[in-house]
């Protein structure tokens, strides 16, 4: 894979400003690259946010639930089955619950994702009134925007169903009685980039303030939905939304409650099982959010059912740990199956001429549905152009997700070959970089060669090379543990990257880590020599490279070092 560093654009005249306000140099030419332009910027308060007034037909949900918490009305919560709609459910459930609605009226349902599939779909309606018995309402959380089938379903059988969704819409929307959502056709103004985990968030807040207006008690008593904020954080970053300052506000409470012990006791319980007591939770960080506790939530819509995974963010300390345990063992399956995919669709790969394919099919007869998206994931990491992977499901089916780079719109390419080749793909949908499908199994080459074709039409082959934006160099006095405290206290996410600095740099010497998987490296630049790791690489660095790279904190028994985590390697 060929990777070319490009230097983020900044205004010199902002950074200085930012340094004269107390940010470090570094950090200045950061924040000014990511269009901050003061330090009021980088408040996290909560009073800053967006009011609900912004999130269209919030305020009309929260009179259609507030209305039904004064008829007696029972609500059924449908959620998907990823962490942004595991943590929305959560907050649905529990923020209904603080806001006056009794347990008994209270239900929550995720589709099983093997046998429902996304969304509310007539059969999840059904499901729902079999489980529960028929709710007067069905209120969807991070899905339900193009529901039109199961919103006609539920309407057939006498439930009203509020939408709360954050997808991209078409001009047409479900028949519901109102849906929420800020990318939907009227969200102009809207804070747009909320997951669906803070959709729901915005429409209990308006309920809040709709039962203060009716009298159910005053700002003194009023039910504290900050309580909620550790699992909006969590959602928001699971779900990949770029973090704009609302976003990074959000975040940034979440996670002060955790760092306090006064979120979830299921996310503490999980947190100390995924890092064996080595991490105190008053040391999480973002990183965590995304990389240690959604992976483990979201294994159990994977592989299992998403049920597991909402209990334990609903558990009390009483089942907390035994709930996150549960957990644990089911991640540990996803990553002995994920293991020996890669191992797969690397031996894939090796027999592939990647110079004649700029877009890449995989498939193998042994891969597990709920995984593919990774497979892909992973592999267009390695190769840098677009990736489809493929699963069978049975009934001369298999579903496949896929990953794209910037260049090619990978909902549109599969729109096209939809119109240009009916017969071959029975669904699909999703946006620019992400999408998911359903092909028939006995049209997969024809599949293929489609893709491969469109691929090739519409991707500049310079597409192919990665650009990495990085941050400039650091000198060696700057890099320090102060450095990484200062960067540490802020929130980081998608469209508000963590920093990454590039240096020319020596290479002393280098060995492999864990059997091969990554490497490690001690490496020099400006007289000064750095202990340094680089993670999923397994070939050896040349003797002179540049390196993108971000300072870190190695700990080990006790002690702690600074060493250098390499992202790339330009070459």
């Amino acid at each position: 894979m060929n990777t070319r560093f490009i230097t983020r654009a900044y205004d010199p005249a902002t950074s200085q400003r930012l340094q004269s306000e107390g940010f470090s140099r570094p950090l200045s030419q950061v924040l000014a690259g990511r269009k901050v332009l003061g330090r009021e910027e980088m408040s996290t308060g909560l009073a800053t946010l967006a009011p609900p007034s912004s999130l269209p037909h919030a305020l009309e949900a929260a009179t259609v639930l507030a209305d039904a918490l004064e008829e007696g009305k029972s609500i059924a919560i449908v959620g998907d089955y990823d962490c942004d709609g595991a943590t929305a459910s959560t907050v649905a459930y529990r923020g209904l619950g603080m806001l006056g609605f009794p347990a008994s009226k209270l239900a929550c349902f995720i589709p099983d994702r093997m046998e429902m599939g996304y969304g509310l779909s007539p059969a999840v309606v059904d499901a729902v009134c079999g489980k529960f018995g028929r709710p007067d309402l069905i209120l969807t959380v991070d899905n339900g925007a193009g529901s039109f089938e199961g919103v006609a379903r539920a309407k057939e059988l006498g439930i009203g169903v509020i939408v709360t969704d954050h997808h991209l819409t078409g001009e047409t929307l479900p028949d519901a009685l109102c849906i929420v959502n800020p990318n939907g056709p009227d969200s102009a103004g809207a804070p747009r980039n909320l997951a669906g985990v803070g959709v729901i968030f915005y429409v209990l807040i308006a309920l809040r303030s709709e039962l203060r207006k009716r009298g159910r008690f005053d700002r003194s008593a009023q039910p504290k939905l900050a309580q909620l904020l550790d699992l909006v954080a969590l959602g928001t970053v699971a779900d990949v939304v770029p973090l704009d300052r609302n976003n990074r506000i959000l975040v940034a409470q979440g996670l002060k409650r955790l760092r306090e012990g006064a979120g979830s006791p299921g996310l503490a319980a999980l947190f100390s099982l995924a890092t064996q007591g080595r991490k105190d939770i008053s040391q999480l960080s973002v990183r965590d959010l995304g990389f240690t506790l959604a992976p483990r939530i979201n294994a159990a819509g994977r592989i299992a059912t998403m049920d597991i995974g909402l209990e334990c963010l609903l558990a009390g300390r009483d089942r907390a740990e035994e709930l996150a345990r549960n957990l644990e063992e089911i991640n540990t399956e996803r990553k002995a199956i994920e293991r020996d995919m890669q191992e797969e669709a690397g031996r894939i790969l090796r027999s592939s001429d990647l110079t004649s394919r700029p877009g890449l099919v995989l498939f193998s007869p042994n891969w597990h549905q709920g995984l593919v998206g990774l497979i892909a994931s992973r592999v267009k990491e390695k190769v840098h152009r677009p990736v489809l992977a493929f699963a069978p499901i049975g009934r001369g089916l298999l579903r496949g997700s896929g990953r794209s780079i910037e260049g090619l719109h990978l909902r549109d390419a599969l729109d096209f070959i939809a119109q240009s080749e009916p017969g071959i793909i029975v669904k699909f949908g999703g946006h620019a970089l992400a999408a998911g499908l359903t092909i028939r199994e006995d049209r997969l080459d024809d599949f293929r060669k489609s893709f491969e074709a469109v691929v090739r039409e519409r991707l500049s082959p310079d597409a192919l090379t990665e650009d990495i934006l990085v941050d400039g160099a650091l000198s060696p006095e700057e890099i320090s543990f102060s450095l990484i405290r200062e960067i540490d206290s802020v929130v980081w996410g998608q469209s508000f990257e963590a920093p990454l600095f590039a240096n020319e740099f020596e290479v002393v010497r280098q060995q492999p880590l864990k059997g091969g998987e990554h490497l490690r490296a001690r490496v020099s630049t400006g007289g000064e020599t750095y202990e340094a790791v680089f993670f999923r690489r397994t070939s050896p660095l040349p003797g002179r490279v540049r390196l993108a790279y971000h300072p870190d904190v190695n700990e080990w028994m006790g002690r702690r070092t600074l060493q250098l985590t390499i992202e790339h390697a330009e070459e």
